[in-house]
């Protein structure tokens, strides 16, 4: 199969618009073929592989490392014991690992393994392999590796596993021995504690023998019809340039399909009384949610997408996600949109989440929003966009609990501080973009960066420059602020002075992080006037609306701005961020009304 040639184009075309659109010059990759054969009255399965890595590095690799993630569902396991005494623990987890009897555990034994033709030593270290090897994979070669190994799926707790809590036999994810990613910052060898991830680009070729009868799906395309595989139980998928392999299986699964434009998009579940018609109502949505997104981001670079019921609630993978489907219509609709979403920031772009988890979950949760939108178009003319992502983000910042965007995905302290900082701040970044740049610039930065982007790992800084070359506007202070510090957006009016055909109005910032202000002055003859203050470090300001008056640079360096206007009445109410773009921690000093008995002079006590 090839990847659509109308993303191609894209990525050739945007390549020659800066020549940074390189950085970091190379990727290694890496093919898989593997055959596997499971045994489902023991739950294990057993292993061969045969994985050739590429070496696109200027550097010589004399160790290797392979993810071994079915070990973390073990008691003791690094896993198990965060989740038993980090502060909130995740309810799906808990003291389950714990309290798994032995035939229950999850765990990978690699038996053998050679590289390029030759036994090498290796050394089992809870979530990963360590290869030592006997001569360095140099710049620019390869390197093959066959492996054999045996494997125990564990039971269903967290992503992976057999007998999911809706019934689902096997929920296959983060299953195999997976070469660690080695980058232009060096190795990525975490230990697998339930987050998030990073891989290689490569090509697969996996062939699964499970027991006749059994559905499969998953990543990649099925390289046999579904009849013959059904009744021989050999199951061959067939993946090209993806970051992992998913799949799943079950004897009850109901398999349909439906076209969304180009992309064969496939839905597995199993029969339900309560939830067979959600299930059936779910292609046309999904059809609906991907040409959204297609329009939104970018064009979706792979030729199927598989939704699959299974896992623990909802987790991404290339072409595929695994769902829970016992499910209300929105809330289906919901978690698919969101997986499927991730298809443009995890699969394709595929920005290192560990480091930088808000800039998949976060931007991933904000074209979420937007899809859910407009399929359920009631809400498209209510409400504020990205509402209830702004009021999480605000609550965790007042709290004094919160930790700065930068924290790595394993690292926070709580479940709540990853998950308020990954989600609601990440989409926030990009939503409040709107105030500062403006939406049609933003909207252009964000097709410019993933048609620039895809298929390189990128980070901040990429996303940073697309939008200030689609903007024209420096934005190193912003993406400062928001993602390395805690500090918080919080402005208030002042002061106003109003004589007879003129007023001044005095604007405070109270937060420490600088952010541009947009102003509504509303007259009592009903006229409105708008401003908008950019501020000095942006170099110019947003594209105005045709009604909106362009004020001078407020200096971050002075807590307080005042500015002059013509009054063709007396003034009722000025409001700054009436459009509730920026995540300012305080509205209650945002608005000045006067009533009509005041005397014409307000100020902020």
């Amino acid at each position: 199969m090839q990847i659509r040639s109308i993303l191609l184009t894209s990525l050739i075309a945007c390549a020659t618009v800066s020549a940074s659109a390189q950085y970091p010059g190379w990727q290694q990759s890496i093919d898989y073929t593997m055959d596997i054969t499971l045994d489902t009255a023991s739950h294990q399965y057993r292993g061969e592989m045969t994985a050739k890595l590429k070496n696109n590095s200027p550097d010589a690799l004399d160790r290797a490392f392979f993810h071994l993630f079915f070990n973390a569902f073990q008691p003791e396991s690094m896993m198990d014991v965060r989740s038993r005494t980090i502060a909130d623990p995740d309810s799906r987890v808990g003291s389950r690992i714990v309290e798994l009897p032995e035939e229950e555990w999850g765990w990978i034994r690699v038996e053998s393994l050679l590289v390029n033709g030759q036994p090498v030593e290796f050394v089992h270290d809870g979530t990963i392999l360590d290869v030592i090897l006997n001569s360095p994979i140099r710049a620019g070669k390869r390197a093959t590796f066959e492996m054999t190994w045996t494997a125990q799926v564990p039971r269903q707790i967290r992503r992976s596993g057999w007998m999911n809590k809706e019934g689902v036999e096997y929920s296959m994810t983060q299953w195999y021995p997976k070469v660690c990613e080695y980058d232009h910052d060096g190795w990525h060898t975490e230990p697998y504690i339930g987050r998030e991830y990073h891989g290689i680009w490569g090509d697969y070729d996996v062939t699964i023998h499970a027991p006749k009868g059994y559905e499969v799906g998953g990543t990649g395309v099925l390289q046999q019809d579904l009849a013959s595989a059904r009744s021989s139980g050999n199951w061959n998928f067939v993946a090209e340039n993806v970051i992992d392999f998913a799949w799943a299986a079950d004897p009850d699964y109901e398999h349909t399909s439906a076209a969304a434009g180009e992309v064969m998009l496939h839905f597995y579940h199993q029969a339900s009384e309560d939830y067979d018609a959600n299930w059936e109502a779910l292609p046309a949505y999904a059809a609906k949610a991907m040409a959204f997104l297609n329009e939104l981001v970018g064009p979706y670079p792979y030729p199927q997408y598989s939704i699959i019921q299974g896992g623990d609630g909802g987790m991404e993978y290339p072409m595929a996600t695994l769902i829970t489907g016992e499910r209300s219509l929105r809330s289906l609709v919901g978690v698919t949109v969101h997986e499927m979403s991730h298809s443009w920031f995890q699969a394709v772009l595929a920005t290192n989440e560990s480091l930088y988890e808000f800039m998949d979950e976060g931007m991933t949760s904000y074209v979420t929003s937007l899809c859910m939108r407009h399929l359920f178009e009631e809400a498209m003319t209510s409400g504020v966009p990205h509402r209830s992502s702004y009021s999480s983000y605000i609550s965790q910042a007042l709290s004094g609990n919160e930790e700065p965007l930068i924290t790595h995905a394993d690292h926070y302290q709580t479940n709540r501080a990853y998950g308020v900082a990954a989600y609601s701040k990440g989409e926030v970044l990009l939503a409040q973009l709107a105030a500062v740049i403006g939406p049609e610039a933003r909207d252009k930065g964000l097709k410019d960066y993933f048609a620039k982007w895809a298929f390189k790992h990128p980070g901040p800084l990429e996303l940073k420059q697309c939008m200030e070359f689609a903007s024209g506007l420096d934005l190193d202070w912003y993406f400062q602020y928001f993602i390395n510090t805690t500090h918080t957006i919080d402005y208030a009016i002042n002061s106003i002075y109003e004589g007879a055909e003129q007023a001044t109005i005095e604007m405070e910032r109270l937060g420490t992080m600088p952010m541009p202000q947009n102003i509504t002055v509303t007259f009592e003859n009903g006229d409105i006037q708008k401003f908008h203050a950019p501020l000095v470090m942006m170099r110019g300001s947003k594209a105005l609306d045709e009604d909106e008056i362009l004020l001078e640079d407020w200096p971050w360096t002075s807590p307080t701005y005042s500015f002059t206007i013509l009054t063709p009445s007396p003034i009722v109410s000025v409001e700054l961020d009436a459009d509730r773009q920026t995540a300012d921690v305080n509205r209650g000093n945002n608005t000045a009304a006067f009533d009509t008995q005041w005397q014409r002079v307000f100020q902020r006590h």
